[in-house]
C-alpha cells in the first residue's frame, strides 16, 4: 500500500513538472503574439530615382538612396518562375510549416550527428528574413534571437507577406538587393518578365553572392543553377526535360555599370543629401508608371572626359605606387558642380572603387597656406613687400618634441618676399605667419570658409595647421578656392537645379547655408590671386615651364601631405575652379610623387580642356594698390647695390615709408642660416660677425686644447679687405669670411674691420673639470655647438 501511495505521489509530482514545462512552453510560444511584427513595420519605401545632367542627358538610376541597389515590388509583380525557383532552392515546404520547419531540424540534426559536422541547414525563409532584418552572430544565443524574431514575424504576417519581404531583400551580388533590382540591373527587365532560365540563375545567387558572382564565377553559378532546377523538378514545378533544356539556354548578363552611365559617386552622394520625406513625396507625386527625374548640374560630356583623364593619369603613375584619384570641377559664375569623380573606377570593388575621394577626409598639405597669408594681410600683420625669414626655426610644444618645420628639400632660402614664400609653398615662412595670426583666429577663418571637419581645438592642430595637420575633403577645398575666385563671396556649391521635382533643401550639413561675404577682403583676395598666378614667382620650386603654367591666366596651389600619402592641386581661372587629389585610399605612401607630379598633371589636362574653345578673362589687378620697384632681397626701395629689382604692390599709405627707407639689415634670427652660406655678403650692408655670438661662454677641456677650435665667421658687403682683431691684436690670416681659432681660456673681444665698417662681439672661454664624452665643446647658455675644423 505504501509503495502505491509513494508511486502516486511521484506521479503527481512529475505531472506538475510536466504541466509547468508545458505551461512555460505555451507562454513562450504565445508571447510573440503580444509583440507581432506586421508588414507595415518592415515596409521598404520605393525610393528609386532617375538623374539627368544639366542638359537632360541621362546619368543613371539609383534604386535606393544609399549605395545599395534595392527596388521594392509586390509579390504579384514577380515572375512565378522566380517565386517557384527561390522556394525550391531555399524552403520547399514554406507554405506547410510555421516559423520553424521541425522536420528539417530533425533531418539536419541526424545528418550532423552521423557525419560529425554540419551537412545541411534548417533555416526557413522566415528565419532568413529575420536574419536580414537583424543580423546576429552565428552562435547559440544568436540562433535563439533569430527564432524569436521569426515567431514575431509569423505572428504578425501571413505567408505571402513574409515571402514578399524576403524576395525584396535577397542579396543578389555586390550592392544589389531584391529580385526587382537584380532583374533591372542584370537583364534590364522588370522582375515580372523573368523567364525560367533567368529566374533560376537569379535564385542561385543568394546562397553565396560572392562565390556565385555572375561576372567572375560563371561556371560556379551555372552549377548552382542546375541544383535550383533539380529542386524545382523535385517540387513538381517543372519537368526534368524542361530543366535540362533550361540549363543549356544562353543567358546574357548586362555590363557592370548597373544602371549608371556617368558620375556614380556623385549620384550616390546627392541621393544621400535629399531628405527621405522629400524623396518619398516626389516619388509618390510622379505620374503612374513614371519616376521623377532629378536634373543635376553635371555636364555629362565633361564628366566622362574627367573620368577618362583620372584613369589615364593613374595608369601613368602605377609604377610609383599610385592607385587612386579624384577630381571636382566648379563653375565660378554659378557655383554649380560640373564634374565629380570620386575614384578611377567606382565598380572595381577589389580596388576600393566605391570610396569617394571627393568627400574623404585627408591631410591637405600646403593647400591651406593662401588663406593664412590672406588673413595676415587683411589684419595688417604683414604687407605685400614684407620680408619673411625662411631660415631654421624651432618651436617648443608642451608635451611634444621640438617642432622644427622644413621643406621637403630640407633647404632654406633666407630672406624671401611674401609672394615668393607663398608661390613656392615655403613651410617656415607660413608657420611664422600663422604664429603672428594665431591658430585660433586662423581656425575661425577656415570655419567661415566651410571647413566644417576641422572641429578639434586649436591646441590639437598647433602651428602645423597651415601645413596640413588637420583633415579636410576635396569638396571643402574646392569650395574655399571658389570663394577666393569670387573675392571673398562664400557660397554653398550647387548640385541640382531648382526645376527638379526635388528642390535644394540642404547642403550636406555645410556651415555655408547662404551667401556670405568675408568683410574688408576684396583687395586682399585679388592680391593673393595675383601671387598664385605669378609663374615667375614660383619658378624656384616648380621651374619656369611646369604643368602649373597654362597658356592663359590661372591661379593655382599644390599640396603634399606627410610621407607623400596625398597630393593635391587646386586652382582657378575667372570661369572655373578645378580641384584634384591623387593618392591611395589604403593610406600607402606614393614613391617620388609630389603635388606637382601627382595631382597637377590631372589638373592641367582638365583646365586645358575647359578652355579649349575660349580663353578666360584676365584677373583684375588689386584695387587701390600701386606697383613700385623694390629690391627683391630687402623689399625696400632699390639702392645702387641691389642686384635684383622687381615690382611689388603697395598700399597708398605705405608710399611715404617706401620713399624714406632703403637701409636693410638682417636680424639675428638669420645668423645660423647666414653662417652656412657660401656668399657671406648675401644681404647685409654692414659687417656682421655670425660666429661666435656676443656673450657666449665656451668650456675648454684639459688635454683637448689642440683639438678644440672655434670658427670665426663673417657676413656683409665688404668694401675693403677684412681684418680680424682679438683683444686688440691683429690675427694673421688669409681668410676674409671665416677662420678657425684654437680655444684658450680667458675673456675675449673679437672685432672685424673692413674699411669704415666694423663689428665687435665678446665671448669667454673657461677650463672645464670633466672630460667630454664626445668630441666638441660646450657653452654655458645651453646652446650646443659642434666644431668643424
Amino acid at each position: 500500500m505504501k509503495l502505491i501511495l509513494r508511486s502516486l505521489l511521484k506521479l503527481k509530482h512529475s505531472s506538475k513538472v510536466i504541466l509547468a514545462v508545458l505551461l512555460i512552453c505555451l507562454v513562450v510560444r504565445l508571447l510573440p503574439y503580444f509583440a507581432p511584427i506586421r508588414a507595415a513595420d518592415i515596409a521598404q519605401n520605393q525610393l528609386a530615382m532617375q538623374f539627368s545632367d544639366r542638359n537632360g542627358l541621362p546619368l543613371g538610376t539609383l534604386l535606393t538612396r544609399d549605395q545599395e541597389h534595392t527596388s521594392v515590388v509586390p509579390l504579384n509583380q514577380v515572375s512565378p518562375q522566380f517565386t517557384h525557383a527561390i522556394l525550391a532552392a531555399e524552403d520547399g515546404s514554406f507554405y506547410h510549416h510555421g516559423a520553424l520547419d521541425i522536420k528539417a531540424v530533425v533531418r539536419a540534426s541526424k545528418e550532423a550527428i552521423h557525419a560529425k559536422r554540419i551537412v545541411s541547414g534548417a533555416s526557413t525563409i522566415t528565419m532568413q528574413l529575420a536574419r536580414m532584418l537583424d543580423p546576429v552572430p552565428r552562435s547559440f544565443s544568436g540562433k535563439l534571437s533569430e527564432i524569436w524574431l521569426s515567431w514575431r514575424l509569423t505572428a504578425g504576417m501571413n505567408k505571402d507577406e513574409i515571402l514578399s519581404a524576403y524576395i525584396n531583400r535577397l542579396p543578389m551580388g555586390g550592392n544589389i538587393y531584391g529580385v526587382e533590382a537584380a532583374a533591372q540591373t542584370y537583364f534590364s527587365i522588370p522582375a515580372s518578365e523573368l523567364n525560367l532560365a533567368q529566374a533560376s540563375l537569379l535564385a542561385a545567387i543568394p546562397n553565396n553572392p560572392t562565390y556565385f558572382n555572375p561576372y567572375e564565377h560563371w561556371e560556379r553559378l551555372k552549377q548552382r543553377q542546375k541544383y535550383v532546377l533539380n529542386r524545382m523538378v523535385q517540387e513538381k514545378y517543372i519537368t526534368g526535360a524542361i530543366a535540362a533544356r533550361t540549363s543549356t539556354e544562353k543567358v546574357v548578363f548586362q555590363s557592370r555599370q548597373r544602371g549608371i552611365i556617368a558620375a556614380p559617386h556623385f549620384l550616390f552622394w546627392l541621393a544621400n543629401q535629399i531628405p527621405p520625406s522629400l524623396a518619398y513625396k516626389a516619388e509618390n507625386q510622379a505620374p503612374l508608371g513614371e519616376q521623377s527625374v532629378i536634373r543635376t548640374t553635371i555636364n555629362r560630356p565633361l564628366q566622362q572626359f574627367v573620368e577618362a583623364q583620372v584613369q589615364q593619369v593613374i595608369s601613368s603613375l602605377a609604377a610609383n605606387n599610385v592607385h587612386d584619384a579624384a577630381a571636382l570641377v566648379i563653375d565660378n559664375h554659378t557655383d554649380e558642380v560640373l564634374a565629380y569623380v570620386g575614384s578611377p573606377d567606382y565598380f572595381n570593388e577589389a580596388k576600393l572603387g566605391r570610396n569617394d575621394g571627393v568627400q574623404a577626409l585627408r591631410q591637405p598639405g600646403s593647400t591651406l597656406k593662401p588663406f593664412v597669408y590672406e588673413l595676415a594681410l587683411e589684419k595688417g600683420l604683414i604687407r605685400p613687400n614684407t620680408i619673411l625669414a625662411d631660415v631654421p626655426a624651432h618651436y617648443a610644444i608642451p608635451g611634444a618634441k621640438l617642432y622644427s618645420p622644413t621643406d621637403y628639400t630640407e633647404s632654406f632660402l633666407g630672406p624671401v618676399r611674401v609672394r615668393i614664400a607663398l608661390a613656392n609653398s615655403l613651410n617656415v615662412p607660413a608657420v611664422r605667419v600663422l604664429e603672428k595670426v594665431g591658430v585660433q583666429t586662423f581656425l575661425e577663418r577656415l570655419h567661415q570658409l566651410g571647413f566644417e571637419h576641422l572641429n578639434q581645438t586649436p591646441e590639437h592642430y598647433g602651428l602645423g595647421l597651415t601645413l596640413g595637420s588637420g583633415e579636410v575633403s576635396l569638396w571643402e577645398l574646392a569650395r574655399a578656392y571658389v570663394t577666393m575666385a569670387q573675392l571673398g563671396e562664400a557660397m554653398p556649391l550647387v548640385s541640382r537645379f531648382s526645376d527638379s521635382p526635388i528642390q535644394n533643401p540642404s547642403f550636406a550639413g555645410s556651415t555655408l547655408k547662404v551667401r556670405s561675404k568675408i568683410p574688408n577682403s576684396t583687395t586682399i583676395w585679388q592680391l593673393i590671386t595675383n601671387m598664385l598666378s605669378d609663374s615667375h614667382a614660383r619658378a624656384t620650386a616648380f621651374g619656369v615651364d611646369s604643368v602649373l603654367n597654362l597658356p592663359f591666366p590661372s591661379a593655382v596651389k599644390t599640396g603634399t601631405s606627410s610621407n607623400f600619402r596625398d597630393t593635391w592641386t587646386v586652382g582657378f581661372t575667372t570661369d572655373y575652379t578645378v580641384a584634384t587629389w591623387v593618392g591611395n585610399f589604403n593610406g600607402e605612401p606614393m614613391r617620388q610623387v609630389s603635388g606637382v607630379t601627382g595631382a597637377a598633371p590631372l589638373w592641367n589636362r582638365i583646365m586645358l580642356h575647359l578652355h579649349e574653345h575660349q580663353e578666360p578673362a584676365s584677373f583684375l589687378s588689386p584695387e587701390g594698390l600701386v606697383q613700385l620697384p623694390i629690391c627683391a632681397i630687402s623689399g625696400l626701395r632699390p639702392t645702387q647695390n641691389c642686384t635684383s629689382v622687381v615690382q611689388e604692390y603697395f598700399y597708398p599709405e605705405d608710399k611715404s615709408n617706401y620713399e624714406r627707407e632703403n637701409q636693410f639689415n638682417l636680424p639675428p634670427e638669420y645668423d645660423e642660416w647666414l653662417a652656412k652660406q657660401q656668399q657671406s655678403n648675401f644681404t647685409s650692408t654692414n659687417l656682421r660677425i655670425l660666429s661666435p655670438h656676443h656673450g657666449d661662454l665656451f668650456l675648454l677641456y684639459p688635454g683637448e686644447e689642440a683639438k678644440q677650435k672655434l670658427e670665426f665667421k663673417l657676413a656683409g658687403n665688404k668694401s675693403a679687405p677684412v681684418e680680424w682683431w682679438l683683444n686688440g691684436e691683429k690675427l694673421d690670416t688669409n681668410s676674409a669670411n671665416s677662420l678657425f681659432w684654437n680655444l684658450r681660456p680667458g675673456k675675449w673681444t673679437l672685432e672685424a674691420r673692413s674699411g669704415e665698417m666694423t663689428d665687435k662681439i665678446s665671448f669667454q672661454v673657461e677650463l672645464a673639470s670633466i672630460k667630454p664624452t664626445r668630441r666638441g665643446f660646450s657653452i654655458s647658455n645651453s646652446q650646443v655647438k659642434g666644431n668643424r675644423p
